[in-house]
């Protein structure tokens, strides 16, 4: 079954494009791995959404997900409490509504 997952990021001032040029140069051919976009949700605010063939293929790719993360996060600022540089959630599809 298609899953999803999606993690909200807060860029440090100043440090936007190096966040986007990280994931230009990231892998992006990961087993399972349908598509992924990022989506700028507000000044130095982004989401990565990315769709998967299953919750097993997300799940595997999770070392390299950290790995890619690894390459950028210090150009992120901590989101508070008690969250981190990353705000993630993922899960299987309930309802395909279009």
């Amino acid at each position: 079954m298609t899953a999803f997952n999606a993690v909200r990021f807060r860029v440090k001032p100043g440090k936007d494009e190096a966040f986007i040029e990280a994931h230009r140069r990231a892998e992006r051919n990961w087993a399972g791995m349908r598509r992924a976009n990022i989506i700028k949700t507000g000044e130095r605010s982004y989401c990565i959404i990315a769709e998967w063939s299953d919750m097993d293929a997300l799940a595997a790719a999770r070392p390299q997900m950290i790995a890619t993360l690894d390459s950028f996060r210090d150009t992120l600022e901590d989101l508070g409490g008690g969250l981190g540089v990353t705000d993630p959630v993922s899960g299987p599809v309930v309802l395909e509504l279009k």
